[in-house]
């Protein structure tokens, strides 16, 4: 694989982190930044190396090629596709998350 890879998100990829850091902001402006800071600082990572994230357990995901990245509490489910990474979604990892792909 030659890098690096761009990193493109899918709508529903971008929804879930503006719901993700919403809900934190309420509560936590400050913790809303630093968790984007984290998101960013990972997701980033994936433009150089690609197969960082973890294959799921789930056969489903695995026969769509899915990889997974955990931030802190969070999943981010990403393809890796010929020039690029695709962010499919980003849920909290305490959700039931293979109907939701």
């Amino acid at each position: 694989m030659n890098g690096p890879y761009e990193i493109r998100y899918l709508s529903t990829a971008e929804r879930d982190l503006i719901d993700i850091l919403e809900y934190i902001k309420k509560d936590n402006p400050t913790a809303a930044n630093s968790q984007l800071k984290k998101f960013d600082k990972a997701i980033s990572q994936l433009a150089s190396n690609p197969l960082l994230g973890i294959i799921p357990k789930d056969e489903r995901l695995k026969k769509l090629g899915y990889r997974m990245l955990i931030v802190n509490k969070h999943l981010v489910f990403y393809v890796v596709k010929t020039e690029y990474v695709q962010i499919r979604r980003i849920i909290h990892g305490a959700r039931r998350y293979s109907f939701l792909l």
